[in-house]
């Protein structure tokens, strides 16, 4: 049975690093998160190490690792999802990823719009109903999200409060949203596909027309 699960999560700028205990309810033994958009690659591998010793555990204890896969920027998302992998490959853990809005909207109940930032003045958005995701996910710019029958908004507080809606649930991502988002625990992990939604900002000599 997997119990143990090190839960990863990079998809906004909370860079978070749990360890979660499945049994009758998901129980959060250890936790470590840093609010800083820009600093993923610097603060992952630390929270995680203190995740796991807060659980008082150590990494030969975990049974699985769960990944938001996005979406997300790709810088963030790139960072999260490589260090999942070389952590379930290192381990010989299975590691399933999961889409990080679904960890938001899990949590919601009625009909509710999960938006999160996704720079260049745009936001990523899916929507929900009773915690299943109904749309999405997407990018858009804020007058394009649609919005829908959506009650409630939650996610990103700067962009959640850009629509004349009650702001509910969490802003980020949370460990027990991103285990109870995986949906089949016995079968062959899918391969991890990250949710960029959009081509990165860097682009290829061919395509900023120096290679003809």
């Amino acid at each position: 049975m997997i119990r143990n699960v090190l839960v990863i999560d990079t998809a906004t700028p909370a860079v978070t690093a749990a360890v979660v205990i499945r049994g009758e309810g998901l129980v959060v033994a250890g936790e470590r998160i840093t609010l800083d958009a820009r600093a993923h690659a610097e603060t992952l591998t630390p929270n995680v190490v203190a995740a796991v010793a807060d659980a008082g555990m150590t990494m030969s204890d975990l049974d699985a690792v769960v990944i938001g896969c996005g979406p997300g920027p790709f810088t963030g998302l790139r960072v999260g999802m490589a260090t999942a992998a070389a952590y379930g490959h290192a381990l010989n853990l299975p590691v399933r990823g999961v889409c990080s809005l679904d960890a938001v909207g899990i949590e919601t109940t009625g009909e509710v719009l999960v938006v999160t930032d996704a720079r260049r003045r745009e936001m990523y958005w899916a929507r929900y109903r009773d915690g299943q995701r109904i749309d999405g996910p997407d990018v858009a710019a804020p007058t394009d999200v649609p919005v829908g029958d959506a009650e409630a908004v939650a996610g990103s507080p700067e962009h959640a409060g850009l629509f004349a809606l009650p702001v509910v649930g969490p802003a980020y991502p949370t460990a027990t949203g991103l285990v109870a988002a995986v949906t089949d625990w016995t079968g062959e992990p899918a391969p991890l596909v990250p949710l960029y939604l959009r081509r990165p900002d860097a682009k290829t000599l061919a395509e900023r027309g120096v290679l003809r």
